[in-house]
């Protein structure tokens, strides 16, 4: 049986299921907001304890990364972001996951062609892009501080 591109579509369409959206939208919404509001009040209780602003701030990201990392290598994370979806994966616990949960797949693989390959693969791009970024962003506030 040949169908066109446009036939393969529609056949395509007519076993897909409409998304949630709106639904979707207020479940990230709200657990992306409720890991923020929890990492808030994990930096005002640092704060409460005797850190600094940044000191308490680092401290509440490195929490952060760790219990997405560990949640990861539980598997854990990926059933909450199967249920949540964007909220998850927004924060800086996406970013954990992203590089956990590759590292933790191929690591059979071994530890440099597997593990630290794979690590990467998502991560890489987001560092890359990430200081290029900040790199062009400097330059440009340099030269606008300038005139």
């Amino acid at each position: 049986m040949e169908l066109s591109n446009e036939e393969y579509g529609r056949l395509v369409d007519s076993y897909q299921q409409p998304s949630p959206i709106l639904k979707n939208c207020l479940w990230a919404f709200f657990v992306g907001g409720g890991i923020c509001t929890a990492a808030q009040l994990l930096i005002h209780a640092f704060r409460a304890a005797g850190l600094d602003k940044d000191t308490a701030s680092t401290v509440v990201s490195v929490i952060l990364v760790f219990a997405a990392a560990l949640l990861t290598g539980l598997g854990v994370f990926d059933s909450i972001a199967r249920f949540a979806g964007a909220g998850t994966l927004v924060p800086i616990t996406g970013f954990a996951n992203a590089v956990a949960a590759p590292a933790l797949e191929f690591k059979t693989e071994g530890y440099v062609t597997g593990m630290a390959v794979k690590m990467f693969t998502v991560a890489g791009p987001v560092i890359v892009y990430g200081v290029t970024a900040s790199v062009i962003y400097g330059i440009i506030l340099v030269l606008l501080q300038s005139f």
